[in-house]
């Protein structure tokens, strides 16, 4: 885990201007992440705290996060003890991962009194804990009971106890001759990085494979295989005592983060790309935020996915089947040749009989052929039964044909809505979607209550380099809003061609939009789409009047006319540059 003690002694020196604050607000967007808002008369800061498994930290965020319509018990309980209350102090236990946030507060009879938030960033077993002046705890993030662990317990009106200390050492602590009695101390093969690791407290994997390439220019490099371990010893103590000041780095390859460290790391040479940022707590957006928004999309849409998935699956395997029953009817011809067989032999054929072989005057040599006859039927039977099957089988090509068309509409509709589930940034987004679905039949309505808490959304916002505002719509349902009611008739109309994508329209205002404003609405309209990762994406556009919604069609769906074709290279830069 990048976000080691070492990292963590970078963010405690970070914090220290929040100190003194007071604390404003007090938001839990997800269930294992919690917001403070500070302020102060040298500023106002929002000190975020997660706990999450994947990516334990503490940090100031200028990240923006939705909140549940319903504050969870524990963001509930927050509020009551620390609204209100200063900070007294960032104080990390020496190379551990453990920060205690000291506050003054009141207690239930308005008495100061001081509490403490205990931060735990220890992967799966991280925990956020509250605790009273006498050190109970109030409450936590996460409660461990017996079943859980039998060494430590973390409840309520239990008296908090430290995490069980590591036998590791702390390497600012220390000298030369201790680091090469470590190095001397091993007479087997092993890994540097890997002694560093069991050894010394508070190093990440990649920190200690930083120290191997450091001394050895290796990150795998043997302690038996060092050519002079007096020499690396003296590397590695150098080492701790200038990594200060810090230096938040962050890695990537091919504009995606990769890693990220508060000290220069080298081990990777020019195979990722070397970024420093101005403080640790820009470099942890810079590098969570689009996961963690990806990953929040993911599982509150995830249901939802599920259920759609289904749907479209099921229409899938249905058309499979119909077509199948298609190509199969369009042999009705060879059933109506063998009733007027049948008919024409009807004094050759004796009941009982089970084929009828005959000369067949439609073919142009008069062949025999052989027809199979039921011998439960008497030859007119079977001659009604050859014609009857023909009518069924003319009829069914009809009505399968209608059925077809109207089965590929609804698998495209439901395509559409696994699009913007994708891409569905907030809970209102995925509600407007399940709205929707419901309105179609698809899922169950919501319970009126949780629905009037959530407002509509609007469509995105874009404003174009030469001033043009640029409306995306964020669902069907929007986008027939956005096209065929806001829209005016001489507004511009974009839309991917052939795929599904959101409706994009350029308000022109009784302006004509410029060729730069033209191809920046159509690399909108194709980065809000399923082509987001193409090139050279065809975009049709057209006035906002040619744009008609057929009678009774599907949300989302139009017909257009009088329309001209762009091909643009989606960007998602462009994209956050142009967004409102």
């Amino acid at each position: 885990m990048p976000f080691d003690a070492l990292f963590l002694s970078a963010m405690t020196e970070e914090l220290a201007p929040a100190v003194g604050a007071r604390i404003d607000r007090v938001q839990q967007p997800t269930r294992d992440t919690v917001l403070l808002a500070l302020r102060s008369r040298e500023g106002s800061w929002k000190l975020l705290i997660t706990v999450n498994p994947n990516h334990p930290r503490v940090q100031f965020t200028a990240l923006s996060f939705e909140n549940p319509a319903q504050p969870p018990m524990f963001c509930m309980l927050l509020r009551k003890h620390l609204t209100g209350a200063r900070v007294v102090s960032f104080v990390q236990k020496p190379m551990e991962r453990l920060l205690d946030i000291t506050l003054d507060c009141l207690d239930e009879l308005g008495v100061p009194a001081q509490k403490h938030l205990m931060l735990e960033l220890m992967g799966r077993t991280s925990n956020l804990i509250l605790t009273g002046p006498d050190g109970r705890i109030i409450d936590c993030l996460r409660r461990v009971d017996f079943e859980m662990s039998e060494a430590r317990q973390v409840l309520p009106g239990l008296y908090y106890h430290e995490p069980p200390a590591q036998e590791k050492r702390n390497p600012f602590e220390l000298t030369e001759d201790d680091f090469l009695a470590l190095l001397e101390s091993v007479d087997t093969p092993t890994r540097l990085d890997k002694l560093l690791q069991s050894a010394l407290n508070g190093l990440s994997p990649l920190l200690c494979r930083e120290l191997s390439w450091r001394v050895s220019g290796e990150t795998d490099a043997d302690v038996l295989t060092l050519p002079d371990r007096a020499a690396a010893a003296h590397t590695l103590h150098q080492w701790f005592r200038g990594c200060r000041p810090f230096r938040p780095t962050l890695l990537s390859k091919d504009g995606m983060p990769s890693e990220f460290s508060c000290v220069e790391i080298g081990q990777y040479g020019g195979f990722l790309e070397d970024e420093e940022l101005p403080d640790c707590s820009a470099l942890l957006d810079a590098f969570y935020g689009k996961k963690e928004r990806a990953e929040r999309q993911r599982q509150r849409a995830q249901q939802l996915t599920k259920q759609v998935t289904n749907h479209r699956d099921r229409v899938a395997r249905k058309l499979e089947l119909q077509r199948k029953e298609r190509t199969d009817s369009q042999d009705r011809e060879r059933l109506r040749r063998c009733g007027d067989l049948v008919t024409a032999n009807f004094y050759r054929i004796q009941k009982g009989q089970t084929v009828l072989v005959t000369e067949d005057f439609y073919d142009p040599e008069l062949k025999e052929t052989k027809i199979a006859l039921s011998p439960q039927l008497s030859p007119q039977q079977n001659a009604a039964k050859y014609y009857k099957d023909y009518a069924k089988a003319k009829h069914a090509e009809q009505v399968l044909t209608e059925q077809i068309a109207r089965g590929e509409r609804e698998l495209q509709y439901l395509s559409s809505v696994l699009e913007e589930l994708a891409r569905a940034e907030t809970d209102r987004d995925v509600s407007e979607i399940r709205a929707e679905l419901a309105e179609q039949g698809y899922v169950r309505n919501q319970d009126r209550k949780k629905q009037m808490k959530q407002q509509p959304t609007r469509p995105m916002e874009f404003t174009s380099s030469t001033g043009f505002p640029i409306l995306v719509g964020r669902n069907n349902r929007q986008n027939d809003q956005l096209t065929l009611k806001l829209a005016a008739r001489s507004d511009i109309w974009l839309h991917v061609q052939k795929i599904h994508g959101s409706h994009v329209i350029i308000v022109c205002g009784g302006r004509q939009p410029d060729e730069q404003t033209m191809t920046e609405a159509a690399q909108l309209a194709a980065w809000y789409s399923q082509a987001r990762q193409g090139q050279n994406v065809p975009v049709d556009t057209t006035l906002a009047r040619n744009v008609k919604k057929p009678a009774g069609s599907l949300p989302g769906m139009v017909i257009y006319d009088h329309y001209t074709t762009l091909y643009v290279t989606p960007d998602e830069k462009l994209t956050e540059a142009l967004h409102k």
